[in-house]
């Protein structure tokens, strides 16, 4: 990675207002942090990314006015961000969202498109379940990790 390397990443953080950015390649790792305009340039360290969502086991609060009777716990997948983007619920202006809230997903089915540097990543559910939460509105930037759509377990 030379100088012209690192100008044009932050031309591209300028230009997609991206509080962060980080970028790794041939063994050096950049990291661009707008607010405090800090640049690192650090060796390489072994990094571990789940391809898979997070199950997050989840407590629903009883209704009932009697503390025996408890509902069963809910299996909440998140779906995050694997990159750093611009979130996008449809495949192209005016076109209808690929999932709503209240939607039933199957895994490899496409929740979304991030859009990185010029390239659409369609952004594909994990498992089988019903769209519980959408957390981006369309059109914002998202960054690396950042939870994007709750969907609720289920086996079939």
């Amino acid at each position: 990675m030379n100088l012209d390397d690192i100008r044009k990443v932050l031309d591209l953080v300028r230009e997609h207002d991206l509080a962060e950015f980080e970028l790794e390649q041939d063994g050096l790792k950049v990291r661009v942090r707008k607010a405090g305009r800090d640049v690192q340039l650090v060796s390489p360290a072994p990094v571990a990314v789940a391809a898979a969502p997070a199950l997050v086991p989840t407590a629903v609060p009883s209704q009932a006015a009697a503390p025996a009777e408890e509902e069963p716990e809910v299996d909440l997948a998140i779906v995050k961000s694997p990159i750093v983007g611009t979130f996008y619920r449809a495949p192209e202006p005016g076109a209808p969202n690929f999932v709503e809230v209240g939607a039933i997903v199957r895994k490899g089915q496409v929740l979304c498109i991030i859009e990185a540097m010029k390239l659409m990543n369609e952004i594909e559910c994990d498992t089988n379940g019903e769209v519980t939460a959408v957390y981006v509105e369309n059109g914002r930037p998202v960054q690396f990790g950042e939870r994007l759509f709750a969907v609720r377990v289920s086996s079939v």
